[in-house]
């Protein structure tokens, strides 16, 4: 069965975010084919996928490389989702569906649930749920697919502390959620834009100006399609 281009591609950026590519190092086609599990013509697509993303290069006499990107290309990325996380939740109180709602709230008692307990990872993979499902909810599939690409970068190049105060910072996400709710367009734009320029104060860049990279990760490799990937 031939795997999608999509799944590895995942797996690559995965990879890439975790540090297991280290920026600068050559990403070869029969290599990854290898560490992945599947042919060729998969990890040439999805090279060309990540490159258009912007986590790969291709160089002159060396071919496809992880990306090295700079300090200030990286503080320019924070500024985008700046920008576009509230527009998204402005579009959302204009075009949310219930069903949207019906996560968005479910999300929201589920954060402050964890935050009782203190249980930050949990905490972490709600957060990004809540704000992919509220881009969602913005009927924009452009504005949705550039912020999940922001997500996916500002994750490679940064790593974010946990919230010094987790139960008002999901305070402040279900004050979101009942602006959208009443379709107030204007308070869940200032409402997010609030909300987005706070958690910037969390954000560690990951590398210095030397290109250094911290906090690399060295994971095992793993099948493409091996049921435990995501999709």
């Amino acid at each position: 069965m031939r795997v999608p281009a999509q799944s590895v591609c995942t797996a690559i950026r995965d990879d890439i975010v975790a540090g297991v590519h280290e920026r600068g190092s050559r990403l070869t086609e029969e290599v990854l084919a290898r560490r992945y599990g599947v042919s060729r013509v998969p990890v040439r697509e999805a090279l060309r996928t990540l490159e258009a993303e912007g986590f790969v290069v291709t160089r002159r006499h060396a071919g496809a490389c992880v990306a090295e990107p700079t300090e200030q290309e990286a503080a320019d990325l924070l500024e985008m989702r700046v920008l576009l996380e509230p527009l998204g939740a402005q579009r959302a109180a204009q075009r949310r569906t219930e069903a949207h709602l019906k996560v968005l709230r479910g999300l929201v008692r589920l954060g402050q649930e964890r935050a009782r307990r203190g249980n930050s990872d949990d905490l972490r993979s709600l957060g990004t749920w809540f704000h992919e499902t509220l881009a969602q909810a913005s009927g924009s599939h452009a504005l949705t697919s550039t912020l999940t690409q922001l997500r996916h970068r500002i994750a490679w190049m940064y790593t974010v502390e946990a919230p010094a105060h987790p139960l008002e910072y999901w305070t402040e996400h279900g004050a979101i959620v009942d602006a959208v709710a009443r379709g107030d367009a204007e308070r869940a734009r200032a409402l997010t834009a609030l909300h987005t320029e706070r958690a910037l104060s969390a954000h560690r860049l990951r590398f210095g100006a030397g290109g250094d990279r911290a906090d690399r990760v060295r994971n095992s490799q793993h099948a493409v399609n091996m049921p435990s990937l995501r999709n």
